[in-house]
């Protein structure tokens, strides 16, 4: 099994299930590992490995609601749906609210569980592929100066140089050599799409940025 294959983590005390569902999805073609608890899955789980989480919702100690929220808490915090035996409606709306894929019962028919896995595992890479891209943004970010980010969070309101200038106590040739610098860091060449940047990387409050018009 690759590292990076995404991987299907199932967590559920009933050994008997854990068995059963890692051989229907490992003969659908899913990587799997399994956990007897929610407890053993936090203690091995590699946070940068992908896949997603397939968890009993009714488990001695920790709750798969509890284990919902653990994950969500992560840095890289995976898809969870739920199979369950002991379904409510508090649970479910509880769950769904949390962010869960689904919340399906373990009678369940086994396409509509794999096509649940499957969605899971798409929004899993669609996600990962945001994060990286936000990372990869902040990174650009971390390289302006403390002036320069001063001079950004100015810029991104649609001020004129010249009132940046007045504002900050520098002279407007400055501001110009700061903006220069600011947008050869950032790549980018107009002042709407620095905004676009900066809200995407979310270095700034969306209520701090507009969207100057013909720029």
């Amino acid at each position: 099994m690759s590292a990076t294959e995404p991987t299907v983590q199932i967590v559920d005390d009933d050994r008997s299930f854990l068995v059963a569902t890692s051989r229907l999805l490992r003969a659908s073609g899913f990587a799997v590992k399994t956990f007897s608890s929610a407890a053993d899955f936090l203690a091995q789980h590699d946070t940068d490995a992908p896949g997603c989480v397939l968890a009993d919702l009714q488990m001695p100690g920790m709750s798969g609601l509890d284990l919902q929220s653990a994950i969500v808490r992560s840095r890289n915090p995976l898809p969870i749906l739920f199979l369950t035996g002991h379904g409510d409606i508090p649970s479910s709306v509880r769950a769904m609210r949390g962010g869960a894929v689904d919340f399906l019962e373990k009678r369940a028919p086994k396409e509509k569980l794999l096509d649940a896995v499957r969605r899971a595992l798409a929004r899993d890479a669609h996600e990962r592929e945001e994060r990286a891209r936000r990372r990869e943004l902040r990174a650009r970010f971390d390289a302006l100066s403390e002036r320069e980010l001063e001079v950004l969070s100015h810029v991104v309101q649609g001020r004129l140089n010249k009132q940046i200038a007045a504002d900050l106590g520098i002279h407007e040739r400055t501001v110009k050599l700061h903006r220069t610098a600011i947008t050869t860091k950032l790549g980018v060449q107009s002042v709407a799409e620095l905004t676009r940047l900066t809200l995407e990387a979310g270095i700034f409050e969306a209520s701090e940025t507009t969207f100057p018009k013909g720029q």
